[in-house]
């Protein structure tokens, strides 16, 4: 199994397709006013946001990017225009992240996680019956 798709609700598809491809990721379909999906820019994963009435309450979505030279491509997103909620820092769980929100406030974290991704020091070892 191979998580490839992650879909995000909007209230305005406009406003959010804007916001992605400022992030980088390639727009492939354009279904307004209900759908559109991205390419991500490595990698075989897609993106898409859906029209919704109404969003999430609570936290709501947390979605992950991982940028190689995450300082690089976070001073580029500024100086064309990006908020940011936090600059990048280094986190305990041995990752560096920067957090935003999309124009319907879902959590995206653009992050290096590099091996600790998948082999964190903490990681489970497999044991053998």
């Amino acid at each position: 199994m191979n998580l490839n798709q992650i879909t995000v609700p909007s209230l305005d598809l406009s406003k959010s397709i804007d916001f992605y491809q400022k992030l980088g990721l390639k727009l492939i379909v354009k279904s307004l006013p209900y759908y559109a999906r991205f390419e991500c820019p490595d990698g075989n994963s897609t993106f898409s946001i859906h029209l919704t009435s109404k969003l999430p309450q609570g936290d709501g979505i947390y979605v992950y990017f991982e940028c190689e030279d995450l300082d690089k491509k976070v001073d580029g997103l500024k100086s064309n225009g990006v908020l940011f909620e936090q600059d990048p820092i280094d986190q305990s769980w041995l990752w560096r992240e920067a957090r935003l929100k999309d124009p319907d406030g879902n959590q995206i974290i653009l992050f290096f996680g590099g091996e600790n991704r998948l082999n964190p020091p903490w990681k489970i070892k497999e044991s053998f019956k």
